[in-house]
């Protein structure tokens, strides 16, 4: 088990567009995964018809939002715990849940890493096999948590991200079950962090994570919902966790917007299915189109990304960099501790803007040396 570095992460076009001197919305972004489709239209005409509330503050219990939630998983709403974006449920769930050292599996979402940081706490590494499409290591999870503090046990939580960012990687049900079980054996925190399962819902426990207490499920509005700058996120868990870190987040964190564009795009039903038919499709696409590219490696994926090596003789960090001067961001993952120095993650976007990277890309990759 090792350290883990700061945190890398995608999505700053203020910066690129300041460096290119040109117009943020120029820039083409592979480097965040968001619904290439957007928003749904309701989540405006919800904004729209709610003006008058940006003259109050935001209720602070998000109690309509959690209330339509709870409708929505079927569960009961003070099990629901909203915050300001998944991000903020990460940096509270160490001192909400007193975890003192996290085992993260790696390669995945250096937040975890950075959280534990700011908190003052530790956190290990356990490394998911490469020459096995970084599967999570279900079995290795188990046994790490099954050896107990007298036996050399040096963690008190455990976090995956399922489906994994930035590999793409999901268990089944059945080994989360399993995990979940020796987690309460043994009194270790398990968290779920779910932000991308919204693309293979037959690989989340969230309903489930209800009636298991050593278990936390994160969700996110960001990735599915493609509402990124409003900031919504929620976690699910028994009550008494669930009150826990309710106890740990500021008031007012989640905006008034956040709340009404949340609770509109969750209510439309139809942009979730649009979203869910692009999805497969372009990825299938996308996903032949970059396995032709001589050399590349193209890791399968249950979520909106695709994780890919670069053939050999490339760099990662080279690659990106040149894509930039020509507006295009993808994500370096070369940094990312158990990636490769080859390693990106390249969100699926319109299928234009897929066709646009794979001209670039192809023309980069067969002339590493133009400039």
């Amino acid at each position: 088990m090792a350290r883990v570095s700061k945190p890398l992460h995608g999505g700053n076009i203020y910066r690129v567009a300041r460096s290119l001197a040109c117009d943020p919305c120029d820039i083409v972004d592979f480097s965040a995964s968001i619904n290439p489709l957007g928003p749904s239209p309701h989540v405006w005409k919800a904004i729209a018809s709610s003006r008058h509330l940006l003259s109050h503050y935001p209720d602070p219990d998000c109690w309509i939002l959690r209330r339509a939630l709870a409708a929505f998983w079927r569960i009961d709403p003070d099990q629901i715990v909203i915050g300001n974006g998944s991000t903020e449920l990460i940096d509270a769930l160490p001192r909400a849940l007193e975890i003192h050292r996290l085992l993260v599996v790696q390669p995945t979402f250096s937040e975890y890493a950075a959280a534990m940081g700011r908190a003052g706490r530790q956190v290990t590494a356990l490394y998911a096999d490469r020459t096995s499409h970084y599967a999570i290591p279900v079995d290795r999870l188990c046994r790490a948590m099954e050896r107990g503090r007298n036996e050399g046990r040096s963690f008190d939580g455990v976090i995956l991200c399922n489906p994994n960012s930035p590999t793409g990687q999901a268990c089944m049900v059945g080994d989360l079950v399993r995990l979940a079980k020796v987690a309460h054996r043994q009194g270790v925190w398990l968290i779920i962090d779910e932000s991308f399962a919204d693309y293979c819902s037959d690989r989340s426990v969230l309903q489930r994570a209800v009636s298991w207490p050593y278990v936390v499920v994160l969700r996110s509005m960001t990735k599915f919902y493609a509402l990124p700058g409003l900031r919504v996120g929620y976690a699910v868990s028994a009550y008494p966790t669930a009150g826990r870190l309710q106890r740990q987040l500021p008031p007012w964190s989640v905006s008034v917007m956040g709340q009404v564009a949340a609770l509109a795009a969750i209510n439309d039903e139809a942009h979730a299915r649009k979203s869910l038919v692009f999805m497969k499709q372009e990825r299938e696409r996308f996903q032949a189109r970059l396995t032709a590219l001589a050399g590349c490696r193209v890791i399968p994926t249950h979520a909106n990304y695709c994780f890919v090596e670069l053939p050999r003789g490339q760099s990662a960090r080279d690659i990106t960099e040149r894509l930039r001067t020509r507006g295009v961001l993808i994500r370096d993952c070369s940094s990312v501790p158990g990636a490769t120095s080859r390693s990106v993650r390249l969100a699926v976007r319109t299928r234009m803007e897929n066709d646009r990277l794979l001209r670039e890309l192809s023309q980069l990759l067969l002339n590493k040396d133009s400039r």
